[in-house]
């Protein structure tokens, strides 16, 4: 942080400690300082893409089985066709 915070017009990044975020509680009948909100807001942005990804990730990996799935089915009935077992 600043030494010299009221005159500095400065926007600093500060990673709070650990020990720093668990002192603060929202109904502890305080406000959070800048610092703790901007981790607040950086770590749940962070959970929110990674979580983002993940889902991602997880529907196009089921989406991939359903379509080979599907090929499958029909490569065996065009198969059926082909050798008269219709």
């Amino acid at each position: 942080m600043c030494p010299n915070r009221q005159h500095c017009s400065h926007f600093h990044l500060h990673t709070m400690s650990e020990a720093e975020m668990n002192s603060y509680r929202f109904n502890s009948g305080q406000d959070p300082t800048d610092e703790m909100l901007a981790q607040i807001m950086r770590e749940a942005a962070e959970d929110a893409k990674r979580r983002h990804e993940e889902a991602t990730k997880k529907y196009f990996e089921e989406l991939r089985l359903g379509a080979d799935e599907q090929q499958a089915k029909w490569a065996d009935r065009i198969n059926e066709v082909k050798n008269g077992n219709c």
